[in-house]
């Protein structure tokens, strides 16, 4: 995933999770993106980050993200 695209997921994000969680999520978000970066992301990255996440966001958006998650790791195991 390229800069652009890493900030469209950020955002993406951002936008979903609960009320002060946005720094913790943020945080995760990034270090998984510097991880894709030094070439050292892999699947248990990708385990890891979905109940992490899922923590963090408003019940209501669950569905939605879980679906770009989902598109995403598919994205990362055809690499």
């Amino acid at each position: 995933m390229d800069k652009q695209g890493q900030e469209m997921f950020l955002n993406f994000i951002l936008h979903r999770v609960q009320e002060g969680k946005e720094d913790e999520a943020k945080e995760i978000l990034t270090e998984n993106f510097r991880k894709q970066a030094e070439g050292t992301f892999s699947q248990e990255d990708i385990q890891e980050f979905i109940p992490k996440m899922i923590s963090l966001l408003k019940p209501d958006k669950l569905e939605e993200v879980q679906a770009v998650v989902k598109q995403f790791s598919g994205d990362f195991g055809n690499k």
